[in-house]
This record gives structure tokens, sequence and C-alpha cells, in this order.
């Protein structure tokens, strides 16, 4: 699934191709697309017609369209194969295109949502209440992002003392920090040295601070690459991939050399997915007897 510079590419696009047009017409190719819009693929069509977007927002992972003087916003879900792309009008239809989004000027580009795998997809949402950021009410509970200038570093870090978890748990926990995924947890712990099941009541002040400066940084040199594309699934608007991954530093290198120390790197099955460190860099914590 994308994570935060994956979205964040997605979203600076979206800002520079779509923002300010207005809606010509919309086609629901595909009704799973629009199954988080519980009135249905006619009702959204509908209500996005005519709409003007203004500059695409982001909050951790999720990605939104508000529409000008409507206080409802198109938020979508990227899922793990979601894909939207700014297209030539003229452009053949991709084989897994879900949504198309025409437009009334003639800039003679449109907005296409495609899915191979069909677990993304667009709705609308009202703006939830007393959200300053203008947050969809769905998404109202997500946490802000390490790149959001807003953060509350020293709340995040006396939340990490607090929680009876392990730090990669708290990573992923996006009503804590939003953002972080599998991939950038995994290249931050081991930025910071430390295991994935490293209780986080453990961590000093300091340790804690070093390891969100390490979240940030991983998260900076991603956005700088355009964001990290094991496949042709994760591109941006023009369907461009992100190469972050010629740099991992853990994640997807189960057996290569630690670029610190030499050890070879292992794999542990985590929570349905993978966590990947140096046993020798990154010691797990000690059993209590």
């Amino acid at each position: 699934m994308p994570e935060l510079p994956e979205v964040e590419v997605v979203r600076r696009g979206l800002e520079r191709w779509v923002a300010g047009r207005t809606v010509a017409g919309v086609e629901v190719l595909h009704p799973r697309a629009v199954r988080r819009h519980p009135a249905g693929g006619a009702d959204f069509a509908a209500r996005l017609t005519g709409r003007r977007f203004e500059p695409a927002r982001r909050r951790g992972k999720y990605l939104w369209l508000p529409l000008a003087d409507t206080g409802t916003s198109v938020l979508g879900h990227l899922g793990m194969s979601g894909q939207l792309l700014v297209q030539p009008e003229a452009a053949p239809d991709e084989k897994h295109l879900r949504i198309r989004i025409r437009f009334d000027d003639a800039a003679g580009t449109e907005l296409r949502f495609v899915d191979q795998r069909t677990f993304g997809g667009l709705s609308l949402h009202d703006t939830a209440p007393d959200s300053a950021d203008g947050l969809p009410d769905v998404i109202g509970h997500i946490a802000r992002d390490p790149l959001d200038p807003a953060f509350d570093d020293a709340a995040f870090q006396a939340a990490l003392r607090l929680r009876r978890t392990t730090i990669k748990r708290a990573l992923l926990d996006q009503s804590l920090i939003s953002g972080v995924g599998n991939i950038y947890a995994d290249e931050a712990l081991w930025r910071a040295r430390l295991h994935y099941d490293r209780p986080t009541a453990t961590l000093t002040r300091p340790r804690s601070a070093e390891l969100l400066g390490h979240v940030r940084d991983v998260m900076n040199a991603a956005l700088a690459a355009g964001g990290t594309s094991f496949d042709s699934l994760y591109v941006n608007v023009n369907g461009e991939s992100g190469y972050f991954d010629r740099s991992l530093d853990a994640y997807g290198r189960e057996d290569e050399p630690c670029r610190r120390c030499g050890t070879p790197m292992r794999r542990r099955a985590w929570m349905n997915r993978s966590s990947y460190f140096c046993p020798r860099c990154q010691r797990p914590p000690r059993v209590s007897p």
C-alpha cells in the first residue's frame, strides 16, 4: 500500500494538473471503485459534475480533493494498486480503468482512476466538524504525519512511553502518527538501530526523538526520489515510477549484507507482513525470565 511519500507525490501532481478545474462529466466504469460511496455510482457522478476542484490535500496516507463551496471532498483510496492519472483525452483507455473524470476546459486532459486489484476507490464525504484542515469526516481520527509542520513531537514522544506496545506497531498506528507504513518503518528502525519488537516504554526521550528524526529523513529522501515503486503500480499522475527502492537499506534486502556492518539481513513474519532488520545492529529485546 502506498505510504506518505508515494501519496504526496500524487498530491503534488493533482495540485498542478487538476486544481481549479471544473468537472464536466464522470463515468463510473466499475461499481467497486465507488463502493465506499453508499449512494452508488450515479449519485457520485451527479454530485461531482459541475463542481470545481480545490488544491489536493493529504493527511498521512490519505488524499482528498475538496470541492469548492460545498463542504465536501472526493477522498481517494489508492489501496494496493490504485492510480490517479492525468491523461490526454485521446489516450487509449487503460485495461483497468475504473473512473473517468472530464473537465469543461480546453486543456485536453482528463483524470482517470485506474485500479488493477479493485481494492481502492473514490468517494464523496463531508468535512469533519471543527476540522481546521478540512479533513473528510471518515478520516477525522487520523493523526498528523511527521512532515506536517503542526506535528507535536513532544506529545508523540510522551504517547510512546505510555503505550503498552512495541515500536513498529506504534509507528504503524495511524491514530498516533500517520503516513508510516511497513517500508518506511523498517527503514527508520534500521537507521535508528532499533529492533522492531523493542517495547515503546523502554525508549528514552532522546531515543524517541532520534527515531522521529530518522522517520522524517527517510521520508524526505523518498520524496526526493519520487517514492518507492517495486512494480508499475505505484506511479505519479503522469504514470512515472519512483526510484527510492534503489536506496533502501533494510526493506526487501533479506540475506544481503547490512550496509553498516556486513551482517546478512534477516526477514521475519510480522502481523501478516514482513520485517527486515540487521541481527547485529538491531538486536532483539531481552525476554524477561
